[in-house]
């Protein structure tokens, strides 16, 4: 590993967290090198546009060249490009926003966001990461991975980021388990207070789990049990046709963990 290299990602993930904006002594002390090293990094990292200095109080943030990159990885997404047709007819059909989602690290990347019809402002969230086990979309992408890396995440520091959301391994394993069966996940205001979310899982043409895709909104829309059962079963045979968009197999996410459907 280049030492230049990692410690200049490592600023910029230190940027990316906590008070996101930090001065060259804090960035030094975090990342536990000299001052002048940490000095020459945001200095570069500047010059190539990824961080920006505050001219008032001197302390760096991340910089738009990121933009630029994150959208040149979106753009390039397999997933992200398959997903677009399919997810404006879920979000159209079922008249609320529609997120698709990939797991990065212990973290679901939202790669894809196709709005809820109708004027009224809403917030984009593509690009937003949610810590897996607080939302659908991680529970229903971790359910189908293979056990070993499924122990591996249950296994993990679990977030916690509403009152609501579930740290408990055990719980959640039981979840998951829940969710092989019926193919779908949920969350009740679990990342987001007022909001919930059904989702499913996507396949790729090896039958792996490539993302999920999620139904998103209000979460009074999701307390009428037919309600939510609908839109959990549009969001399932939507994910099904993206899956085999992507070459996925019939068999994709069955195992004998989870019985076949009639």
């Amino acid at each position: 590993m280049v030492q230049a290299v990692h410690r200049a990602v490592q600023v910029l993930k230190e940027l990316a967290t906590g008070t996101q904006r930090l001065g060259v002594s804090e960035l030094a002390l975090r990342l536990n090198v000299a001052k002048p090293t940490a000095h020459a990094l945001l200095r570069t990292l500047e010059s190539e546009g990824l961080v920006t200095q505050d001219a008032e109080t001197s302390k760096y943030q991340l910089g738009p060249g990121l933009v630029t990159l994150g959208n040149a990885y979106l753009d390039s997404h397999k997933l992200r490009i398959r997903a677009v047709t399919w997810a404006d007819i879920l979000a159209t059909r079922a008249k609320s926003a529609v997120w698709v989602g990939v797991m990065v690290d212990r973290q679901v990347l939202v790669i894809h966001h196709a709005s809820r019809p109708g004027t009224t402002v809403q917030t984009v969230e593509t690009g937003a990461s949610l810590p897996w086990n607080t939302c659908a979309l991680g529970k229903a992408i971790v359910a189908f991975l293979p056990p070993e890396q499924r122990a591996a995440l249950l296994g993990s520091d679990l977030a916690r980021v509403t009152g609501a959301s579930i740290d408990d391994p055990e719980v959640l394993d039981e979840q998951l388990r829940g969710v092989r069966e019926i193919g779908y996940a949920s969350d009740n205001q679990e990342s987001t207070l007022g909001d919930a979310s059904v989702a499913a899982p996507v396949f790729d043409h090896t039958g792996q789990v490539a993302g999920a895709v999620a139904l998103v909104g209000p979460v009074e829309r999701f307390q009428d049990e037919f309600t939510h059962h609908e839109g959990a079963i549009a969001t399932r045979e939507i994910a099904r046709s993206l899956s085999r968009d992507l070459g996925a197999p019939r068999n994709a996410g069955l195992s004998a963990e989870r019985p076949p459907e009639p």
